[in-house]
């Protein structure tokens, strides 16, 4: 059995630019097909009329451009659609695009699963089945925030970043690239050295205890860990700050004492916060706090003196909202036909404790 092809589509353009060199095409080729491949939509070698016939052929021989397919997509009232993707191998992964006025955000999954088990997170109960590297959309914004922990599968979320933010590719400007992390400390300035995206920090947390149960990989990369790194990184400044994620868990890290750290906690990190209460999931029998108790902390960390922005589910009747994401079926009514998270980079509101 022949080994298959490799795709055009698992390479940034520099990337490909590279193989093509070994190869012995020319190199700069590599971006006249990313421009029929992502600008135009053409992915059949022989429609790109600008190469000369012997290489359109040798293409088509030799390279695949299959993207993923569409197993089934699903339709909030919200407007948030859902679709669940298959890799060659039968793999299937789950992403998201949240559209609201002026943009359209893709939510994009980095594994098929995830190993990190964090506890309020519904894709936590897939376990971890292998890396991915997903392919771009023509969106305004992208956020690295679905399934996965994008920092384990480093060099392909790099490249798909320098694919959304080429000229020739996307064309995304870099700061409407975000990329999420529980905090795997040691890639984190690999990542903001290799690629100019926004960096988002999953906290959830404001001491070492809470964050041991809800984020196991505290253990290893502890509070002091993580935002001292960030404290250090001089990548990370008031023109390129850290956006960080707080989901509201009733009883576990909302109350008024943990409210009342958090300025403290974030002091010194030029940073934005963005508060999620809790969406709900079978696999936990945790959820959000009343609406009395996400406004009595509001209004803690209001008081002072930071901005904070509450962002409200999108998509959640379809299992599509923030920590939902566990390639559940769709809820009955909702439209899935099959075929072959509300804030990100344009930046919650910036935290007033520096």
């Amino acid at each position: 059995m022949s080994a298959p092809r490799p795709n055009l589509k698992d390479h940034s353009i520099e990337g490909l630019r590279e193989r093509f060199a070994a190869r012995g095409i020319a190199p700069y080729r590599a971006e006249q097909i990313a421009a029929w491949l992502y600008a135009r939509g053409v992915e059949d070698p022989s429609r790109m009329t600008d190469l000369p016939q012997p290489l359109r052929e040798r293409l088509a021989a030799e390279w695949s451009t299959r993207a993923l397919g569409v197993e089934s997509v699903a339709r909030s009232a919200d407007g948030t659609t859902k679709a669940v993707l298959v890799a060659a191998d039968g793999a299937r992964i789950e992403s998201v695009l949240i559209p609201e006025e002026g943009r359209t955000t893709l939510c994009l999954s980095t594994q098929v699963g995830c190993p990190l088990e964090c506890s309020f997170c519904a894709t936590a109960t897939l376990g971890f089945m292998r890396e991915l590297l997903p392919p771009g959309g023509v969106v305004t914004n992208a956020v690295f925030m679905g399934m996965g922990e994008p920092l384990l599968n480093l060099d392909a979320v790099v490249e798909a970043v320098r694919l959304m933010i080429h000229p020739r590719g996307f064309g995304m400007a870099p700061r409407r690239v975000t990329v999420s992390t529980v905090g795997l400390v040691p890639r984190i300035g690999p990542l903001l050295e290799r690629v100019p995206v926004n960096l988002a920090v999953s906290l959830h947390a404001t001491t070492d205890e809470v964050r041991d149960r809800l984020v196991p990989l505290n253990r290893r990369f502890p509070l002091a860990s993580l935002l001292g790194a960030l404290r250090r990184d001089p990548r990370i400044t008031p023109r390129r700050p850290v956006f960080f994620e707080y989901t509201l868990i009733a009883g576990v890290n909302d109350s008024a004492a943990d409210a009342r750290r958090l300025p403290g906690l974030l002091r010194g990190v030029p940073c934005k916060l963005n508060l999620i209460p809790m969406n709900p999931h079978p696999g936990s029998a945790a959820g959000p706090p009343a609406e009395a108790g996400i406004d009595r902390f509001l209004r803690e960390l209001a008081g002072a003196g930071m901005t904070v922005t509450l962002r409200r589910p999108r998509g959640a009747d379809i299992d599509a909202a923030c920590g939902q994401l566990a390639l559940a079926a769709a809820p009955a009514g909702v439209k899935a036909p099959a075929s072959g998270d509300e804030e990100s980079s344009r930046g919650p509101a910036e935290c007033s404790t520096r």
